[in-house]
């Protein structure tokens, strides 16, 4: 995840550098299961809503929650499919909170939250992700359910009128390149705390339509307006937050940006601190559970198993000797391509590995998805791409940013 609004107040008001210390416990993405109640176009588990054979026993996640809590793991995002569909989600996220868990968050699609929002709120949820791709109609169409975007955007009120931070997440594709505007004035009207894009992972139905994938001129225009629109919150002190993720070329765009509008010994301290970051931490920094308790590197790394948690601790899984967890972990990364010859591998890590994996079958080849041109990341000479920077504040939905 590339924190944008954070990295902004870096040149607003620096600090140190922090350098990670000793070893890295991940965040830990945990799918409780695949039944959900919508059909999206782009999930990486798809889940439908049916029961799905082989998940994990109420017995045997609350022996997982037990073994995270005592690896000490920073953060727990409860997912799925639709994570309210398991059938003792109430009991997990109860014990998950009395554990003590420093971050504890929800990932759901929002359309049951209005209906369980005072259990929600009781536990004490530290975060509500609720996802949104587009306004009304055309949600609906990329959800795969009539009158998704109604109770979502019900459940996220719900949250605010509860008191639980809320976030709206927001997978772009060329379909719904054009809906970017009006879903950040939706997050202005309503106060929703904060605004996560994502790029296209192609894994579940997402491989099956990666041709839906944003083009490279279509994410620059997105990465420009959110850029535009984040500084203006910072700059007027709004409590929005922007992050964008699976795509860590963001950061080196957002470099860029540094350098044109603050010189470049401001854009120089955000790269220590984005280097000190690292980009996709894949592997390392993330992990996670699937529905029958296999871990795998990511969310989207699901051919590709390092153990299961009912045969093993996720503890021992992480700490033990899986080649590609220790690949993954290795800095720089054994990059091939643009990627391989990319001076700025220490801010993005090498980005999405898995979508390299997909379309070249080498999980080290370049990201098919990095949008900087051969002359940004200084690669040979000249141009890979033709862009279009977005300039305007349009709002027509029919507005496609080019």
């Amino acid at each position: 995840m590339f924190r944008l609004t954070q990295y902004m107040h870096q040149l607003v008001a620096p600090t140190p550098v922090r350098r990670r210390a000793g070893p890295v416990k991940p965040v830990v993405i945990w799918n409780l299961t695949r039944r959900c109640n919508l059909r999206c176009r782009h999930c990486y588990t798809t889940s439908a809503d049916v029961p799905f054979p082989g998940e994990l026993t109420h017995e045997q996640a609350m022996g997982v929650l037990d073994d995270l809590k005592a690896f000490g793991i920073p953060a727990l995002i409860l997912s799925g499919g639709e994570p309210l569909s398991r059938f003792d989600f109430f009991e997990l996220a109860e014990r998950a909170k009395e554990l003590g868990f420093h971050h504890l968050s929800l990932s759901t699609n929002g359309t049951r939250i209005a209906e369980n929002i005072d259990r929600i709120a009781d536990i004490g949820f530290d975060y509500v992700g609720i996802s949104l791709d587009g306004l009304g109609a055309m949600n609906d169409w990329f959800r795969g359910v009539r009158g998704a975007f109604d109770e979502a955007l019900t459940g996220v009120r719900a949250c605010k009128a509860r008191g639980v931070k809320v976030g709206l997440r927001f997978t772009i594709t060329e379909a719904n390149a054009g809906f970017l505007p009006g879903m950040l004035d939706l997050c202005d009207a309503e106060g929703v705390d904060k605004f996560y894009l994502s790029h296209l992972v192609y894994a579940g139905r997402g491989d099956k339509h990666r041709g839906e994938d944003a083009e490279h001129s279509l994410s620059r225009s997105a990465m420009d307006l959110l850029m535009e629109r984040a500084w203006d919150a910072v700059a007027a002190g709004k409590p929005l937050e922007v992050v964008t993720g699976n795509n860590d070329a963001d950061a080196v765009y957002f470099l860029n940006w540094a350098e044109r509008k603050f010189g470049s010994a401001k854009a120089a301290h955000v790269r220590a601190h984005l280097e000190a970051w690292g980009g996709n931490s894949s592997g390392l920094g993330v992990a996670n559970i699937d529905p029958q308790g296999k871990v795998h590197p990511d969310t989207y790394w699901s051919d590709y198993t390092v153990g299961s948690v009912k045969e093993t601790p996720f503890s021992a899984l992480w700490t033990g000797g899986d080649p590609m967890l220790a690949t993954l972990r290795t800095r720089p990364r054994p990059l091939k391509g643009r990627c391989g010859d990319c001076t700025f591998k220490a801010v993005c890590g090498g980005n999405t590995r898995i979508r390299a994996l997909q379309v070249t079958g080498d999980p080290w080849a370049e990201d098919p998805a990095c949008y900087m041109t051969n002359a940004e990341i200084g690669v040979g000479e000249g141009d890979r791409l033709t862009v279009t920077p977005f300039r305007g504040k349009s709002h027509d939905p029919a507005h496609r940013f080019v």
